[in-house]
């Protein structure tokens, strides 16, 4: 159902059975799959690629222009995957020249009042939670939980299956398989029960304990505790990846418990 109230743009391209709500606006230059439903007061920007199954509460704004004084109005996009619940007051601003798009992957739950910048790309099956504050060019991977009133420094990256703590401060990356918490943002453990609900095994996740083990808690310095987890552990997808994600990040990952 389409409200007679909502306002709709007479080139935008509206999928099938798309449910929008009075005093909805959605601009000439969006896209909107099948099945979406789109709440009461909902603006949509130019620029908007949405997929289907997705619902859109109330007063969100999508593909807003970026909050980026180097932004010229250089045409970029925001493009949302399928099946996404994003909640009201949910701001997602699309991108600059510098990767002309901001990305929302499949299966993610944006709750009330986060705000994703320009330029940031998010994975699949995240949780960003309350409040949470991205600022631009940030990354998530997959199967992130980023819990209520967080702020995200620009360029910061968070692996996949990471928990972060409410209240965090992220101006470090974080790898992957942990849970940060604490102030300042410290490794707190392995995201032990996420991993187990997605299907990782005792032996696996005691090689992520023991891997992060030799990084955060051996005093090693980064160097050195890499070179160690290479040459001492078998090779396997996550060790591999672990250290890939280490050795890519540009501002430093977060530092072992502080006590």
């Amino acid at each position: 159902m389409i409200s007679n109230y909502a306002i709709i743009g007479s080139k935008a391209q509206i999928g099938k059975n798309v449910h929008i709500g009075n005093f909805t606006t959605i601009e000439d230059d969006v896209v909107i799959g099948d099945n979406t439903w789109i709440g009461n007061n909902v603006n949509i920007l130019d620029g908007a690629r949405i997929g289907r199954n997705c619902q859109i509460y109330p007063n969100s704004v999508l593909s807003g222009v970026p909050q980026d004084l180097k932004y010229k109005g250089e045409y970029t996009t925001l493009e949302i995957g399928d099946r996404n619940i994003i909640r009201e007051f949910v701001t997602i601003n699309k991108g600059t020249k510098s990767k002309l798009k901001t990305t929302i992957g499949n299966n993610n739950l944006l709750m009330a009042n986060a705000h994703i910048g320009h330029d940031c790309s998010i994975g699949n099956h995240c949780i960003i939670g309350v409040g949470v504050g991205m600022a631009g060019e940030v990354i998530v991977g997959n199967w992130a939980n980023i819990s209520g009133l967080t702020g995200i420094h620009q360029f910061s990256v968070i692996g996949d299956h990471c928990m972060i703590g409410g209240f965090s401060k992220i101006v470090k990356d974080i790898p992957p398989y942990v849970i940060a918490a604490r102030e300042p943002l410290s490794y707190e453990g392995i995201n032990t029960v996420g991993l187990k609900r997605r299907g990782f095994d005792s032996e696996k996740i005691d090689e992520l304990k023991a891997i992060y083990r030799v990084i955060f808690q051996e005093k090693k310095n980064t160097t050195l505790a890499l070179e160690h987890v290479k040459n001492n552990f078998k090779q396997t997808k996550e060790r591999d990846e672990i250290l890939c994600f280490i050795k890519k990040s540009t501002r430093g990952i977060i530092k072992g418990k502080s006590g």
